[in-house]
C-alpha cells in the first residue's frame, strides 16, 4: 500500500511541474515573450550551465572509481593474470585521457563559443590537411600498439604448454563441469562420445588404452598445485559452454566436437588468497559465462590452489576411473569400477 501511494506521489509531482511549465509559458506569451527563441543571455547561462555540469560529472565519476575499486576483482592469481591486468589498465589509461580530453572540450566549447550579439554566426572551418593526418596517424599508432601488446598476451595464454604442465580435462554439459586427471603418466586416454554412460562412465573413456588406466575423475571441484603449470583440456558435450577463470584471467570457449586448450601458472594457493581477502571462505571458482540453457545460472565449480604436498596427498585419496588389475584377456581392456 505504501509503495502505491509513493507511486502515486511521484506521478502528481510530474503533473504539477508539468502544469507549472505550462502556466510559466503562456503568461510568458501574454507579456509579448517567445521562449521559443534562446536570447544572449539564454547562451550565456546555457553556456555555463554546461561547464558546471562536466565539471561535476568528471568529479563523480573520480569518486565512482575510488570508491568501488575495492569491489572489482581480485589481485590476479596466475602468470597471465598479471600480463592480462596490465594490458587492461594500459587501455583504460588510454581510453581516460581521450575520454577527459574531448568530453571537457564539447561542454567547454559549449560555454566559449556561445552566440553573442558580437559572434552571432560560427566559424565555418571545413577541412584542415594537418589536422586530418594527426587525428588519423595518432589513434592509429595507439591502436597498433594496443594490438600488439594483446596479441603478445594472446600468444603466451594459446602456445603449446610445456611438456612439465599437468595436464587436465574439463569436461561441461547442461548444467556442470567434470574434471579429469591425467594420472602418474601424465597423458589423458582417448575418449570417444559413444561410449558415455552416465553411471559409470561419463566422460566415454575408451578402456582399451592404457594411458586412461590410471585417470582419476573428480566431481564437485578442481585442485591446482601452486607454481606448476596447468595445460586445460576443454570439452562440451551437448552446447557451447565458457570456461571462465575470473581469478586467473583465463577464458576460452568449449565446443561439442572438439578440443581446445588453456594453460597457466597459479601463483597464489587459496589460502593464501583467503588471508589477502580478509575472508576465511574465500574460493576460487570456474563459472560458464555462455548462456547454455535454462539452468545456466548454476553452472559454476569451486577451484582449489594447494601447495604441492597438499595436492599430491589430495589425489593420492582419489580412485582412478578404470580398475587395472581387472584386465579382460583380450585388447588389454579394463573393467569399470
Amino acid at each position: 500500500m505504501i509503495k502505491l501511494l509513493v507511486y502515486i506521489a511521484i506521478a502528481l509531482t510530474v503533473v504539477l511541474l508539468f502544469q507549472l511549465m505550462r502556466i510559466y509559458q503562456l503568461s510568458s506569451e501574454i507579456k509579448g515573450k517567445n521562449i521559443g527563441m534562446a536570447n544572449e543571455k539564454d547562451n550565456r547561462s546555457q553556456g555555463r550551465a554546461s561547464l558546471i555540469f562536466v565539471l561535476g560529472f568528471f568529479i563523480f565519476l573520480i569518486w565512482l572509481i575510488v570508491r568501488f575499486k575495492d569491489d572489482m576483482l581480485p589481485v590476479a592469481a596466475s602468470d597471465v593474470g598479471k600480463t592480462s591486468d596490465n594490458l587492461f589498465m594500459f587501455n583504460w589509461v588510454i581510453i581516460f585521457i581521450v575520454f577527459f580530453i574531448t568530453t571537457f572540450m564539447l561542454f567547454f566549447f559549449a560555454y566559449k563559443y556561445a552566440k553573442t550579439a558580437k559572434n552571432p554566426t560560427a566559424y565555418f572551418y571545413p577541412h584542415n590537411d594537418k589536422l586530418e593526418l594527426i587525428w588519423t596517424v595518432v589513434p592509429s599508432i595507439a591502436l597498433a600498439v594496443i594490438v600488439i601488446y594483446g596479441l603478445s598476451l594472446w600468444g603466451k595464454m594459446t602456445e603449446k604448454a610445456s611438456d612439465n604442465a599437468l595436464n587436465i580435462q574439463l569436461y561441461a554439459k547442461q548444467f556442470d563441469f567434470t574434471v579429469r586427471y591425467s594420472g602418474a603418466d601424465n597423458k589423458l586416454g582417448v575418449t570417444n562420445y559413444k561410449m558415455i554412460d552416465d553411471a559409470t562412465n561419463p566422460l566415454g573413456m575408451d578402456s582399451t588404452d592404457k594411458s586412461g588406466w590410471d585417470d582419476v575423475v573428480v566431481h564437485g571441484e578442481l585442485h591446482m598445485p601452486v607454481g606448476r603449470e596447468i595445460n586445460i583440456q576443454c570439452n562440451a558435450r551437448d552446447v557451447m559452454h565458457g570456461m571462465y577463470f575470473p581469478h586467473f584471467r583465463e577464458q576460452i570457449n568449449c565446443v561439442p566436437g572438439m578440443s581446445t586448450y588453456m594453460h597457466f601458472v597459479p601463483t597464489i594457493t587459496t589460502d593464501s588468497m583467503r588471508t589477502i581477502m580478509h575472508d576465511t571462505a574465500y574460493d576460487y571458482i570456474l563459472v560458464c559465462n555462455r548462456v547454455c540453457g535454462s539452468g545456466h545460472y548454476n553452472m559454476f565449480l569451486k577451484v582449489v590452489v594447494d601447495t604441492k604436498a597438499q595436492f599430491e596427498k589430495w589425489l593420492a585419496t582419489k580412485t582412478p576411473q578404470f580398475d587395472a588389475i581387472n584386465k579382460r584377456s583380450h585388447g588389454g581392456a579394463v573393467t569399470m569400477k
